[in-house]
């Protein structure tokens, strides 16, 4: 294998396969990046058999030569090196060859690395997965639906269901839920389904969020692809396969209160910087809890008590409130969370009680939603 290329499409796809190598394999292959040089292009894969990254940079794009092929094959290489030594090169071109017992030279001006590489026969084969069901979403809508829910899934892996979010499909909707049990991110947008199958899939958490960080805020789309096991995102020259959580996800529509005692309007920017003031108090304490009291008359008091420290008390007015008065406890960061997934510059919460679950939306919204379990202080 021998092939000469531009240094900074090399950077850019080392990048973005080395978000799925894991130096923590039990797999030693798994900790190199595969190299293919065929004669369209090089194509750079990482896996950690939970999710596969496959990069492809084209010979030449735009008229323009990226990539000169002068032999065909195929190398494993460390990745945790390879990357470093692609970073560090002095010139805009780097040569890499592939001698004879595996030994790869990388050169780029005046500076030459010989590293010992792996045979790719050895290197597990990507899943095959056969596109008959596929959908299709605007590439800045599906990391948007990420950003608002992957934050609230479990880090515990005491049920490992909940470290994934809940993807339903049904009737060209998708719907995206994550919850801690704790708290629940819930969004929903129109796709473009070619056939109108039912979905109901679990994906790691943390295969959307390296997807989220790799894929490009260009208004191109995202191919999608899902099978029973695994999920594949199909980008411009990179495809993304994660494999999907085993089990049934809890049902949480049960968790969402259909009707409300309290509903109040509030500034979300307003509200988010006086939550932020008062967990600053809150953080020393083991939990983390702020008060909101809601009068009558508009005024949103928050308030935080740290018996070691001292207490802070703040008031917002609120643009509009009904129903009876309230006092309630809640995580400050749940909140802090939420808020900060929530768009619009005014939120409405619906308040059924001081002990039940409570829902933030957008106000004039309704594709989207956090709820949040309150804590129990009073």
């Amino acid at each position: 294998m021998k092939f000469i290329i531009q240094r900074d499409y090399l950077v850019q796809s080392v990048q973005d396969v080395m978000k799925a190598v894991s130096s923590r394999t039990t797999i030693p292959i798994l900790t190199g990046i595969k190299i293919t040089a065929a004669i369209d292009g090089v194509t750079l894969t990482g896996s950690d058999s939970d999710i596969s990254i496959e990069s492809f940079i084209p010979k030449e794009e735009d008229g323009n030569e990226i990539v000169e092929i002068k032999q065909t094959g195929a190398i494993v290489l460390q990745a945790r090196f390879f990357s470093e030594i692609i970073r560090k090169l002095p010139t805009d071109f780097v040569e890499i060859e592939v001698l004879g017992s595996l030994q790869t030279v990388i050169r780029s001006g005046k500076s030459e690395f010989n590293l010992l590489g792996l045979d790719a026969e050895e290197y597990p084969r990507l899943p095959q997965i056969e596109e008959n069901n596929k959908f299709y979403i605007a590439t800045d809508l599906l990391k948007a639906m990420i950003r608002q829910t992957h934050f609230a899934v479990s880090t515990s892996e005491t049920r490992p269901i909940l470290t994934g979010v809940n993807w339903r499909i049904e009737n060209g909707e998708l719907t995206c839920i994550a919850t801690d049990s704790h708290r629940l991110a819930l969004r929903n947008a129109k796709i473009e389904a070619e056939n109108n199958e039912t979905y109901n899939i679990v994906i790691p958490g943390k295969s959307l969020s390296e997807l989220s960080k790799i894929i490009d805020d260009s208004n191109g789309q995202i191919e999608i692809v899902i099978t029973e096991n695994q999920i594949l995102f199909k980008a411009k020259h990179l495809l993304f396969f994660s494999r999907l959580l085993e089990g049934n996800y809890p049902d949480t529509s049960r968790l969402i209160p259909a009707d409300s005692k309290t509903n109040l309007i509030l500034n979300t920017k307003e509200f988010l910087q006086a939550i932020d003031r008062a967990s600053l108090l809150a953080r020393e304490g083991r939990n983390n809890v702020v008060k909101l009291a809601a009068n009558e008359d508009g005024i949103i008091e928050i308030s935080s008590n740290s018996p070691e420290i001292g207490k802070v008390v703040e008031e917002i007015q609120s643009q509009m409130i009904e129903g009876e008065e309230l006092k309630i406890s809640f995580s400050a960061k749940y909140m802090m969370d939420a808020l900060k997934a929530l768009e619009g510059t005014e939120i409405k919460i619906s308040f059924t009680g001081a002990m039940r679950p409570f829902v933030i939306r957008p106000l004039h919204d309704e594709t989207i939603l956090q709820l949040i379990l309150p804590v129990r202080t009073f």
